[in-house]
């Protein structure tokens, strides 16, 4: 019987603090949200085994070991800035030394394991270059280069990406039209990576 595959994604949540002001009064409301459903929802019927750590318990539950990464054959990071990795309490609040879990991936990449990174706000180099991954162990593990300031690209009207290598195991049971898109990541290829979905001259997915 074959082993289901085990998958790890982490970010793709929010809490949200709002403002009601009243006239003289104020009062504030708060609550969370998340986007992995529809996601953990595809994994699961291909049959793969998915856990989901949320941003907000990234910092203490992503996994602080090779040991512990091993136990997943691909990791995804969605929306997810590079400091909620990097900054474990213990060090941001008690001046303790931890691991580094981006230089974690990278090797975790080296000896076999699948690494995705899904664009957003807080992926890649992200919204006023605050997701913060270019120059870190990450971009050395992905398929793309990323750029040094804010990366993204708005298209509000909407688009859909054209396929680029349709007989790729990734995009064999795809069929076009892929799904509108509303924004992406601007990145750039790397010389050894497959282009699997473009918008002009800009990679939408790579491998």
């Amino acid at each position: 019987m074959k082993e289901k595959m085990r998958v790890l994604i982490s970010g793709e949540s929010w809490i949200i603090v709002t403002t009601h002001i009243k006239g003289f009064d104020y009062m504030t409301t708060s609550s969370y949200e998340d986007a992995v459903d529809w996601l953990q929802r595809a994994l699961n019927e291909s049959d793969a085994e998915v856990d989901f750590i949320p941003d907000h318990l990234a910092p203490v539950k992503f996994p602080l070991s090779q040991e512990e990464l091993k136990v997943y054959d691909v990791i995804i990071l969605s929306d997810i800035g590079a400091n909620t990795l990097l900054l474990h309490p213990d060090t941001y609040l008690r001046s303790r030394p931890m691991p580094n879990r981006l230089d974690l991936l990278l090797d975790y990449v080296r000896n076999g394991g699948g690494l995705m990174m899904i664009g957003g706000y807080l992926s890649f180099t992200g919204l006023a270059g605050k997701a913060y991954y270019k120059g870190t162990a990450i971009e050395k593990a992905l398929p793309v280069t990323l750029l040094s300031t804010d990366d993204r690209v708005e298209v509000p009207q909407g688009f859909s990406p054209e396929i680029c290598d349709p007989a790729h195991p990734v995009m064999r049971s795809i069929q076009p039209p892929w799904p509108t898109l509303l924004g992406y990541n601007r990145v750039e290829l790397k010389s050894d990576a497959t282009l699997l979905l473009r918008h002009g001259n800009d990679p939408i997915a790579a491998a």
